[in-house]
């Protein structure tokens, strides 16, 4: 089997894969790609810490570790919507709804 070797992409200790002297997991920047429909020139103007070749290495990784980042991505939002469930309404938004400014 071949392994490819991506330049500016490193894996974490836990296996995540980020880009190169930063703290920028692949992930966030394939969210930015499909959520937004950016493209590797607006993710740039957006986070411009991020160089184009950090931008393409990235997508090139999602797009050959689609599956996984896929799987990742929809666990990340499970999550994320079981500590929502977990932690009910906010008080602020209780407090907006009883002076009838929310539904």
């Amino acid at each position: 089997m071949t392994t490819l070797a991506y330049a500016h992409i490193a894996l974490s200790p836990e296996g995540v894969p980020y880009i190169v002297g930063t703290q920028t997991k692949i992930e966030e920047v394939v969210l930015d790609h499909l959520a937004y429909r950016w493209d590797a020139d607006e993710i740039q103007r957006q986070h411009p810490n991020l160089t184009l070749a950090q931008i393409y290495s990235a997508l090139a990784y999602y797009y050959d570790h689609q599956e996984e980042l896929d799987r990742a991505i929809d666990e990340g939002l499970r999550e994320v919507a079981q500590i929502r469930t977990s932690l009910g309404e906010s008080p602020i938004r209780l407090k907006l709804r009883a002076k009838g400014l929310l539904p």
